[in-house]
């Protein structure tokens, strides 16, 4: 019998309410499982982009497969380049080469990238606490059934793959400062700084992270984390040199340096709500259990985790940035609630020379474990409120459909609401009039000979055309000084372009003005495709090219 047993016996009702409490909470996040999946399957049979990155995500795939850097010359056609790093893109490359350009496969690898997340999450609670199999699922469990992991993971964008490799690190790395035999150690702290260069080559934000674990290494010894810490920087630096070499310095230009958007404070603020609103319950014990590390023992690998990802809970406040940025923050803080409560468990919380060693456990601390979980999984309740089962379930729970914001009738529930700047207005599913409207418009882009620009890549990939900018990253190198577009604006003026399809009009004001100028909306053409209305320009007939100067 397992000591939480034998303690429980003296108190029967207790024990039936613990294991009661467990199975609910088990229950709630099984649930959100069934979202999580049920959503998944929806973007897969889906064929064009939900979130606006994925096309440029999957052209720069393209581009790597045809043994090219995205990160081009924006000065000339076709006007594309690339904000992120390149270990994401060069992961499908082989799927792109058997299967050419499809979404479907893509969102499946993203949806495996972050089942791989909640299952180091578990393995770490398990093997670092106690292996306690119930509080093992339950964490693994809590990082999918947050909202914001929910929102974007299944999408095909690099951001949950640097969280994977963030998770991967920080485990490894715990396991391996534990190891009493040099080449072990040796091996799990190279597997480890392996984790963080991929994480960094996957997505910037994971900078921190590195910082942070390098710190973590050098406290612990200081020679072996210098020596291991040189030879990172060596082929970290590497790596940089080829990428900046190979793309003529556009890789810096690109991704480095026109990353620098304007700050909205009350997005953070706003965030920072959302954030704890939703995951309150499980960063109350997180924190304890750093507080606990930092007075009574060693600070971990994943305290380090959480605390250096703080500045990028701090950066979702950027424009273009959003929930997003929390990810590795609710990855850490799963593992360090799982943890915490492992250790409740077993009823060994150490209070050192304050209590002379003294053990803190009391039976009724024991419904804590699972009535925190059980909280989680109110706190993230979300589910579509427009097919069957979850729409009874709605209706049972009398849960009034509040999302997504831009579409009419509501087809969402979302605890959080989707009231705050840069929290994702995604998760509703899509539906088969949204694909029907999609190939109309890429019907219509193959009645023309011309080149197009559609704001989503989609359109164009899916027509067979070839993807000309990425508009937001125009936008971004615009506004930072770095773009001139004469070549591009050019292009529009002489109506060198069939169509010009915008859905949310991210593109640099020169271009907004040069398109107002040349081309006019063709309202017979525009649809509306999961609640966003695409307005298709086409040239002005009253516009004759032979006048522009």
């Amino acid at each position: 019998m397992s000591a939480q047993n034998q303690r429980t016996t003296q108190a029967p009702f207790l024990r039936w309410i613990f294991w009661g409490l467990m199975g609910l909470a088990l229950g709630l996040l099984l649930f959100h499982l069934s979202v999580y999946i049920a959503y998944t399957v929806n973007l897969v049979n889906f064929p064009f982009d939900y979130d606006q990155g994925e096309g440029f995500e999957l052209v720069d795939v393209q581009l790597f497969s045809q043994g090219k850097f995205p990160y081009q010359d924006t000065e000339v056609y076709p006007f594309y380049s690339s904000n992120y790093p390149p270990l994401f893109h060069l992961i499908p490359v082989p799927l792109m080469w058997l299967f050419g350009v499809d979404y479907g496969y893509a969102r499946v690898l993203a949806s495996l990238i972050t089942a791989l997340t909640a299952g180091l999450i578990g393995y770490a609670v398990y093997r670092d606490g106690g292996r306690n199999r119930w509080l093992a699922v339950l964490s693994g469990l809590a990082y999918l059934g947050s909202n914001t992991i929910y929102h974007i993971a299944p999408l095909f964008r690099q951001h949950f793959s640097m969280i994977l490799f963030e998770v991967a690190a920080a485990v490894i790395l715990a396991g391996a400062v534990t190891q009493t035999r040099p080449a072990a150690r040796w091996r799990g702290i190279a597997l480890g700084l392996l984790m963080l260069l991929c994480a960094g080559y996957t997505k910037q934000l994971a900078v921190w992270t590195a910082v942070g674990l390098l710190i973590f290494l050098l406290v612990r010894n200081p020679r072996r984390a210098i020596l291991a810490g040189a030879i990172f920087a060596l082929v970290g630096g590497a790596i940089f040199a080829w990428l900046y070499f190979g793309s003529n310095g556009e890789w810096w230009k690109q991704a480095i340096a026109a990353n620098i958007n304007e700050y909205i404070p009350t997005q953070m603020t706003g965030l920072l709500r959302v954030w704890w609103q939703l995951h309150w319950a499980l960063i109350v014990p997180a924190v304890i259990y750093i507080a606990y590390e930092v007075y009574f023992e060693r600070i971990s690998a994943y305290s380090v985790l959480f605390l250096f990802s703080l500045p990028n809970v701090f950066a979702a406040g950027k424009w273009g940035a959003g929930d997003s940025y929390y990810a590795t923050t609710i990855a850490a803080t799963c593992i360090l609630a799982g943890l915490c409560l492992a250790r409740l468990w077993r009823g060994d919380f150490q209070l050192g020379r304050w209590l002379a060693g003294q053990r803190v456990w009391h039976p009724a601390l024991m419904l804590l474990i699972p009535a925190l979980f059980v909280a989680y999984g109110v706190s993230t309740v979300k589910l579509p409120t427009n097919i069957p089962v979850y729409r009874e379930i709605a209706q049972l729970l009398n849960l009034t459909p509040n999302a997504p914001r831009h579409l009419d009738p509501k087809t969402f529930y979302d605890s959080a609401g989707r009231e705050v700047g840069g929290y994702a207005d995604i998760g509703h599913f899509t539906t088969p009039e949204d694909a029907t409207a999609g190939w109309q418009l890429v019907e219509l882009l193959r009645t023309t000979e011309l080149p197009v620009i559609t704001e989503d890549a989609s359109f164009s990939l899916l027509a067979g055309k070839q993807v000309v900018t990425n508009p937001t990253q125009l936008r971004n190198l615009w506004l930072n000084g770095m773009f001139e577009g004469d070549a591009l604006y050019a292009m529009v003026l002489n109506q060198e372009f069939g169509f010009i399809v915008y859905r949310a009009a991210f593109y640099p004001q020169d271009f907004l003005n040069a398109v107002a100028t040349a081309y006019i909306v063709d309202d017979s053409a525009s649809i509306r495709m999961n609640g966003f209305n695409y307005v298709v320009f086409r040239p002005n007939p009253d516009y004759p090219p032979e006048d522009v100067p």
